[in-house]
Formats: structure tokens, sequence, C-alpha cells
């Protein structure tokens, strides 16, 4: 992953003094706090319905043991000791002080880590698939890219102040989108040419929230080279023509739709045409720059451990379905991929101790070179894991709580910490989240219904990313009351789609009930081969609406 040089540290280090300024100045009341939003949002620092949330950026979702370190100390100093992760591969505290926050920062830049923009009406962290370079699906390792991507949105002073927040994510997989690009601000899928020339397809004006959509192609192929030259077009047709009188329709998924996508394309093409030659353009050398920070681990040559895996396996039951369920196949021969479930029932999907932060920490040492990758999912994946390690590190994070077999499952779901800390959430997303993984507590029964998405969000900003929900909950508020909608059929793979609603909303201790007749409806109606999806598809709403409805 990439290591900060002085110039790096140095900008970290005045932004941290800055900031430390501005909440000087504000806590001493000289700073409005209409004044202090813009500059505290650019520093990841909301306030919520309790307390101020720090939300810090996790670059593409990687992370050093190191960094996992301070991060359980910072949790366990300033905040109650826990952490979040977010379904864009960030990390949330929901407890700091604002009077700390400086002292987190600098803490944190201590790492080589930040809060930077990771809020605030500007360009956001770039994510990837969790998956990045240990499957051989993909064209090429995305996250060189993303670096770049980084390095040139951060701080940029002509995006600091866009009309709304702005998402960028980039995937290399020919078969499976596990970065959701097409929900986008802007999503680039990497591809060659009939040349056989590496480039990006570019999706723009993706996004969930009040008015999802599903973000259409303006170019097919884009060369490699002029990656950052077409972003900046697209970013300043963006700032030009975007609306700024109203931050429901600010977004640049609105004026996409305004424009038409052949529109908005041609606008960025004549922007595009003064910015192709500047210096802004990649070459070779600055792309091998920043490539050469993402090199292959020290793989060792391992002997096939089929027969040893198979005995383990048929031995033992739980360890047979966790290699099922979490463990993919790895590009190395001798290798897996393994992700630990932070869905435990009971624990909020995605919270993790500061004593679990230190413990996933010390796996990532002992079994993966020292580093994990956060999930959109809100899982932690170990990418390089030795296959004679596997049993292992199985009945070491078993007590740990990241052992649950149920990845891609009805109870791996998706879930923002709605009412139970956000100020804009309609409703709790939590207590739904746990009534329904209590429901369905039977493996065996969630593995005969298969891959199953489950999203759900509090509030029609959609952290949950609900909208793309195989089956998504909306919390909605009823005249000061908790109520929740479902959406069915949505999809953020490359067969992107934005669910349908299903009609009016339920009561929260209905859900449980709720998803089980919609399961029931599946169970019912499903062939040999399909998944939810795939039924869905096939049948239409109308079945799932007449029984839950009846």
């Amino acid at each position: 992953m990439y290591v900060y040089d002085e110039h790096d540290r140095q900008i970290l280090a005045e932004r941290v003094a800055q900031f430390r300024h501005q909440t000087d100045r504000a806590l001493a009341g000289e700073l409005s706090e209409e004044e202090f939003l813009p500059l505290r949002l650019q520093n990841g620092l909301y306030v919520q319905r309790f307390a101020p949330m720090l939300r810090i950026c996790v670059p593409y979702g990687m992370l050093r043991a190191e960094q996992l370190r301070r991060l359980a100390r910072i949790s366990r100093d300033y905040d109650k000791g826990y952490a979040h992760f977010t379904t864009r591969q960030n990390v949330q505290l929901n407890w700091p002080n604002l009077e700390d926050v400086p002292d987190i920062l600098a803490e944190l830049a201590e790492v080589e880590m930040h809060a930077t923009q990771t809020s605030g009406n500007c360009i956001r962290n770039t994510t990837t698939d969790q998956f990045a370079a240990v499957q051989d699906d993909e064209l090429v390792d995305p996250r060189p890219y993303c670096e770049i991507i980084r390095q040139w949105s951060t701080f940029h002073p002509e995006f600091a102040f866009l009309p709304r927040k702005f998402k960028i994510a980039v995937n290399a997989s020919e078969h499976t989108d596990r970065a959701a690009i097409q929900v986008h601000d802007i999503g680039l899928q990497i591809v060659k040419n009939d040349a056989g020339e590496l480039g990006f397809r570019v999706h723009v004006g993706g996004g969930l929230g009040r008015t999802p959509m599903v973000g259409p192609v303006i170019r097919q192929f884009l060369p490699e080279h002029d990656l950052l030259t077409y972003l900046e077009a697209v970013v300043r047709v963006y700032n030009r023509y975007g609306r700024r009188d109203n931050k429901y329709k600010a977004r640049i998924k609105i004026l996409v739709k305004a424009l038409t996508p052949a529109g908005f394309a041609e606008k960025v093409e004549a922007e595009w045409a003064h910015l192709k030659d500047s210096p802004t353009k990649l070459n070779d050398g600055a792309i091998e720059r920043v490539k050469a920070f993402f090199t292959e681990p020290a793989y060792q040559t391992v002997a096939d451990q089929s027969e040893a895996l198979a005995k383990l396996r048929f031995e033992n039951k739980a360890f047979d379905q966790w290699i099922s369920h979490n463990v993919d196949t790895h590009k190395k021969a001798g290798y897996a991929i393994v992700t630990l479930t932070v869905k435990e029932t009971g624990t909020p999907p995605g919270d993790v101790s500061d004593r679990q932060l230190e413990s996933i920490a010390e796996l990532a040492e002992t079994y993966s070179f020292g580093e994990v990758r956060i999930t959109h999912q809100q899982n932690v994946v170990l990418a390089d894991v030795r296959q004679d390690q596997l049993f292992d590190l199985w009945q070491a994070i078993t007590p740990l709580g990241f052992a649950t077999p149920n990845l891609n499952t009805l109870t791996d779901i998706i879930c923002c910490p709605g009412g139970d800390f956000c100020a804009l959430a309609n409703a709790k997303s939590i207590p739904v989240a746990e009534a329904i993984q209590r429901r369905f507590d039977d493996m065996d029964f969630l593995y005969d219904l298969g891959n199953i998405d489950l999203n759900i969000s509090g509030c029609m900003n959609a952290c949950g990313h609900h909208h793309v929900g195989n089956i998504g909950v909306l919390g909605v508020d009823k005249k000061g009351e908790e109520f929740y909608q479902i959406s069915l059929g949505g999809s953020s793979h490359h067969d992107a789609t934005i669910g349908k609603i299903l009609g009016p909303s339920f009561a929260r201790n209905d859900m449980p009930d709720v998803i089980a007749k919609i399961i029931d409806v599946y169970v019912a109606n499903r062939t040999e081969e399909e998944e939810f999806l795939d039924t869905y598809r096939r049948i239409g709403i109308d079945p799932f609406k007449e029984r839950v409805y009846a």
C-alpha cells in the first residue's frame, strides 16, 4: 500500500495544526457554528444525535496492523472503546469530544492516517474491490489508480466546495463488481479495447439517497493516460452546471438526468478538449511510480493442501461451513482469501471493540503480511492466508466472534448506525438487523436460501445502501413513530438495479415476520438453479406483495 513521503507528512501536520486552531476558535466562540461547519466537515467531523462523529479515511479500504492498533487505542482513550466500519470502507468514531478531535487527528497522522475530505461537498474516499490484486478475474490491480485519484483529488482547490458530496469507485474484475461502481458519482470499470490497450469505461451520475439512479456510461473507452484529465473535465462540468439552490437536487446524477447522458457527455468532451494535453495527463513513469507501492508480498511456495483440508473439513462441520462461505480462492497457489465476518448476532453490523481491533492487527501480522481490507459489507478481509494455516486461523477467530459462517447470506446484513446515533435518521436500524438475525438463526436454512443481500438504512440518505439490496429496508417516520419500508430486486453488481418499493411500511415489531413472508414466496417459487434475485426477476413483485399484505 502507499507509504507517505516527507511532503505527505508535512501537509498532514499542517492540516492538523490548522484544524486545532479552528477548533480552539470555535470553542472560544470566535467562530459561529455556520462558519465552523464547512471547516469541521472537511476534517471528517459531524454533529450527531448525542455526540460528534468522526469519520476516518481508509483509502481503498486498506489498513496496516500498526494503524489498527492506533485505532484501537484512540477508540479506547477518546471514545467508548469501539469503532464502526462503514459501507465506503472507512472507520467511524461515534463519541469523541469536540475538544479532543485535534489530538485524535494528530495521533492518526503519526501512522499515516487522517480524516480529510471524509465529509463535506468535496471528492471523498476513492473505493475499490476488497479482493483487489488477489483474485485472477481482474485485468490489473485497481489500487494504484485509486491512489492516483486520491492524490489528485485531495486538497484540489477547484473541487473543495462542489455543489454536493462526490464519490468515485474503481473496479477491475471482468465478471463481478464488488465496488458497486454504478451507484457512484463516477464509476470506473477497467477494460481493454480491441487493440489490447488498457483504459476505463466511465459511468457518471449513479447514486442512492432520495433519487436513486444507476450511472449511465458516458464513455466506453478512456485511455489509461487520460484518467485524470477526463475526471477533471467531468467534475468541472458538474461544478459549473450543478445546482446549488437545492441540496436535494445538487448531486451530479440530477444534472446528468437533466442534460441526458448524451448531453452531459458532450459538455464533458468539450471541456476535456482544453485539458487532455495539460500537465495533469498521466505518463508511464507517473503510473509506474504509484504501482511500485503495490507489490506482491513475499509469498512462499506452499505444498498442495487439498487432501489435508478435506480431512479437516470432514472431521469438523463448523470448519467446513466456514471454509465454504468465508474463504475464497486466491490467485496464488497455496493461499486463500479469508473474510472475517463482523456480523455476530447481538453486535451492530460493522462494530468492533478496541480489543477486537487489536486482535485483528495480531491476526494480520500472523496470517496475512500485516495488512487487512475493510469491505463494503462492513466485514474485514485477510487477503493472503496460507492454506496450511486456515484451521489455525479459524480456531483463533472463533472466540473473537469473527468466524460466523454467514457471508453473503440473509444475516450478513449491511446496516447503517441509524437512529441510535445519526441525527438524520428517521428510525433505528440496528434493532431491526438484530431481530432479523435472531429470526433466521438456522445456518442450514440460510445456506439453502443461497446468496441474499439484505441492506438496512435509517433514512433516505441510504448509508446502508438499501436501494441496491435484494431486500432493502428503509426507516421512515410516521407522525413521530418509526416504520420501515421494504424494497425488492436491487443489485449493486454488474447488473446494477434499483429495488422497487413493495408497498406501505411496517412497524418495527412486524419486520421479522415480513421478511419471513418474503422468503416464503421465494422458496415456494424458485427453481433449483435460482437465487433470490433470479426468482424475483422472473416472477416480479406481485406475488411478494400479495403474500405480505394478505
